[in-house]
């Protein structure tokens, strides 16, 4: 995507956003550098190797997804790698999925929130686009009955930064036993439904390839 279309698709965001239209932006062809940030869901823990959600994005787009997932990483840890990230692959497009380890450690809400924020605003200085994967606010009682929901975080950040939301797909699996290799992480075939998920909320704002 180049500078120009990336500016004229937030001049767009804000225009059909005051609105209430359906915000799109301008397709990411195949071929493309894509940066999958975030920590060990986005590395693919609980599954092999190959079958994380960025390796299967990449056969679905024809995008070359670069994964930067770290086990263990927080919002607040990071931040602090992001930008030299961003310089060293230039993307077409930043997915960003990361807060979980933040909710387990008890960080509040708000500080979380805070730390997105200043990646997506990393990523908007060098006119790269942002997707952001909604994630569940982990709670005993929301594992043991399987009833998980987004953190409301992501939500507000879609708002409040004109940023396209990926709601719902991780929660949903982690309410599914039979996709999850553990209570925080997707199996092989929560991974296929993470990256199936992922897809179909890209492609509704228009940033996936056109098909020929």
């Amino acid at each position: 995507m180049k500078r120009r279309d990336f500016l004229g698709a937030l001049a767009l965001v804000v225009l059909l956003g005051g609105c209430g239209k359906e915000i799109r932006f301008p397709a990411v062809a195949p071929g493309k550098t894509v940066l999958a940030f975030g920590d060990s869901v986005t590395f693919g823990t609980g599954a092999a190797p190959g079958e994380d959600w960025p390796t299967l994005l990449a056969l679905q787009t024809g995008w070359k997804v670069v994964n930067a997932g770290v086990p263990g990483d927080t919002a607040e840890a990071a931040r602090e790698r992001l930008r030299p990230l961003l310089k060293r692959h230039n993307p077409s497009l930043l997915i960003i999925e990361i807060g979980g380890n933040d909710f387990l450690r008890r960080r509040s809400a708000k500080a979380v929130k805070e730390d997105i924020r200043r990646m997506i605003h990393a990523a908007n200085q060098a006119s790269i686009p942002v997707a952001l994967v909604a994630v569940p606010e982990l709670s005993v009682l929301g594992v043991v009955t399987s009833r998980l929901s987004d953190a409301p975080i992501y939500q507000e950040l879609s708002e409040e930064e004109l940023v396209p939301l990926i709601p719902g797909v991780f929660a949903d699996i982690l309410a599914r036993p039979d996709l999850c290799a553990d209570r925080i992480h997707p199996n092989a075939l929560g991974y296929q439904q993470m990256a199936a998920g992922i897809y179909a909320s890209l492609q509704k704002v228009g940033l996936t390839p056109v098909a020929r």
